[in-house]
């Protein structure tokens, strides 16, 4: 685990640190046990097009997609942003449902939209396109198509 909040300017003042998938649940739980009391956020970024970013630390390889996950601490008060690199060949990370159930529809959508795999999830389900939609469209590599614009008639 790295904490790198002197990486970048974050407006908010928001803590770092970037984690392997093997840490994330137990980085999570251990934050949970410091006070860090709810998940503010689950997301993903696709950086097909960005393979060498100098944002990392150097110790940290990139990935194509990364998983960027925030808690808060009411205690402190404090926000910490973690940042899990996931390799597309193998898009998966844990669930942290267990340890917070607030991530269960924040999890879904990364799924449905990134086609990062949440393994344990209790409901790995579509949330936002229908169940029959084939890809991921937030993707970077996602075929957009067009839809035609339609113009009523005024008066």
């Amino acid at each position: 685990m790295n904490d790198s909040s002197g990486h970048g300017s974050l407006p908010t003042g928001d803590s770092v640190r970037h984690v392997t998938r093997q840490q994330l649940a137990e980085t999570v739980a251990g934050l949970r046990d410091e006070g860090y009391a709810s998940v503010l956020d689950v997301t993903a970024v696709d950086y097909l097009e960005h393979p060498g970013r100098t944002d990392l630390p150097p110790e940290v390889a990139p990935e194509r997609f990364e998983l960027v996950v925030t808690l808060i601490s009411h205690v402190a008060p404090a926000r910490i942003r973690l940042r899990v690199q996931v390799p597309a060949d193998d898009p998966t990370v844990p669930t942290l449902f267990d340890l917070f159930p607030g991530t269960e529809a924040l999890e879904r959508e990364v799924a449905d939209m990134f086609g990062i795999v949440f393994e344990g999830h209790p409901d790995p389900t579509r949330i936002l396109m229908p169940p029959d939609w084939e890809g991921h469209p937030l993707r970077k590599d996602f075929a957009v198509g067009q839809i035609p614009v339609q113009f009523k008639a005024t008066r």
